[in-house]
C-alpha cells in the first residue's frame, strides 16, 4: 500500500466525529438525517464528515428514491487499519529470489555503456532492481524539491516524471507536496 494513502486514511478516521460516525454504522446502513439524529449533530456537518470518509473509501452510498444510505465498508476499513502493521517486514516481492550475478545482469541489460536507460523493463522483478540501481545515490534523511529529483533522475532518463512515479508506487520515495524524501528501506520492495 502507498504511504500517502495509508497518511490519509489515518487522517480521515483521526477525528472523533468521525469514529463516532465509524461506530454508528458499523451497526447497519442509515441515511444522513439518522447518523445526525444520533449522535447530535447538524446534517451538514454529518455530510462534511461523510464526504472525508469516502474520500478514503471506507464509507459508500446507495439511494433508495430521494433517501441517500451510509454503508461502512468493513473489510476495506479493516485493511486500511490493519496496513500499518505491514510496514517494515519482509517484502514477498518477486525479485526476492534472484541471486547479485542476475541482477547487476539486468542492470547491463537495460542501461547503456554511458549509464543511460534504454527503457524501463515491463517486468515488475526486472523494473524493481532497475528502480534500485537507480535510487541507490540518493541520499538518506535529504529532503529532495522536485526539480533536484528531476535532476538526479536525468542523469539516467529523460523521463524523470516516469521514474518519480514508479518510486513513489515501489515504496522507494514518499511525496510531500512538491518535496520528496526517500523511504526507510524497510519499506522497499526486496530488489537490488
Amino acid at each position: 500500500m502507498q504511504l500517502d494513502k495509508l497518511v490519509r486514511f489515518h487522517k480521515a478516521v483521526g477525528d472523533a466525529t468521525r469514529m463516532r460516525i465509524i461506530a454508528v454504522l458499523k451497526k447497519g446502513p442509515l441515511h444522513g438525517q439518522a447518523i445526525a439524529h444520533k449522535l447530535g449533530l447538524k446534517p451538514p456537518t454529518i455530510t462534511h464528515h461523510m464526504t472525508k470518509l469516502r474520500e478514503v473509501g471506507i464509507v459508500y452510498q446507495r439511494r433508495d428514491g430521494n433517501t441517500i444510505y451510509f454503508y461502512l465498508d468493513e473489510p476495506r476499513l479493516t485493511k486500511l487499519a490493519n496496513s500499518i502493521l505491514q510496514l517494515g517486514q519482509e517484502s514477498e516481492h518477486p525479485s526476492a529470489d534472484l541471486e547479485a550475478e542476475e541482477k547487476l545482469k539486468i542492470v547491463k541489460n537495460f542501461f547503456s555503456l554511458d549509464g543511460k536507460l534504454t527503457q524501463l523493463p515491463a517486468q515488475e522483478k526486472k523494473r524493481v532492481i532497475i528502480l534500485a540501481y537507480m535510487i541507490q545515490h540518493l541520499k538518506r534523511h535529504h529532503i529532495y524539491e522536485e526539480q533536484e529529483l528531476n535532476s538526479y533522475i536525468q542523469k539516467y532518463c529523460e523521463d524523470y516524471a516516469t521514474i518519480r512515479r514508479e518510486w513513489i508506487m515501489h515504496h522507494f520515495i514518499y511525496r510531500d507536496g512538491n518535496t520528496y524524501q526517500l523511504n526507510p528501506e524497510e519499506m522497499w520492495p526486496a530488489s537490488f
